[in-house]
């Protein structure tokens, strides 16, 4: 299978995530066939609040609204493999776990689960309260991936894109994608 990624992008905080996912697939461009894109009102709200910017306009990847389930990543037989939500809002993932499929983010992520694919969800929420924690479980058992945008230290990051960047190459790890990145024991 050819290999086909969603990224969704929702309102929780942590728009930074996102936008070097983007950039990041923009480099990668030979690792993949397709990449499809959704994004909801609050997530551009929430965008243009930290980054200061509509940047999102500018990634050359197909962007779906998020009520177009016209989007071939709404159907099974698209052969999209992989799901990136990121940064995923605590209401994202609950409707996500309780299988509501009422927008094409929710409605993606249960194809990518009804079909055994790879669903990764960038959690962005803290504390979590046990409402999180169980819809965590919930995905978890479905076969999804949490990951929760908790940046690593061990590469001495200096800058917040460094930081962030430690999150974003986990994920693009978890993705399959075959990226450079710093790797514990590996590094003098």
């Amino acid at each position: 299978m050819a290999n086909k990624i969603i990224v969704a992008i929702t309102g929780a905080s942590g728009s930074i995530y996102a936008k070097m996912i983007l950039d990041r697939l923009v480099l990668l461009k030979d690792q993949y066939e397709a990449v499809g894109m959704v994004m909801s009102k609050n997530a551009k709200d929430v965008w243009q609040t930290e980054l200061g910017n509509q940047a999102y306009l500018n990634y050359p990847f197909p962007t779906y609204e998020k009520h177009d389930f016209t989007a071939p990543f709404a159907s099974g037989s698209a052969k999209y493999n992989t799901m990136i939500v990121a940064p995923c809002s605590m209401g994202t993932l609950g409707r996500i776990a309780s299988g509501i499929s009422d927008d094409l983010v929710t409605r993606a992520a249960d194809v990518i689960l009804k079909e055994r694919r790879k669903l990764i969800l960038l959690a962005r929420e803290t504390p979590y309260n046990l409402i999180h924690i169980r819809n965590m479980e919930t995905v978890t058992l479905a076969g999804g991936i949490i990951c929760p945008a908790t940046p690593s230290f061990y590469s001495l990051p200096k800058t917040i894109e460094e930081l962030a960047g430690t999150v974003v190459d986990r994920v693009l790890d978890l993705a399959g994608l075959d990226i450079q990145s710093y790797r514990w024991g590996t590094q003098k």
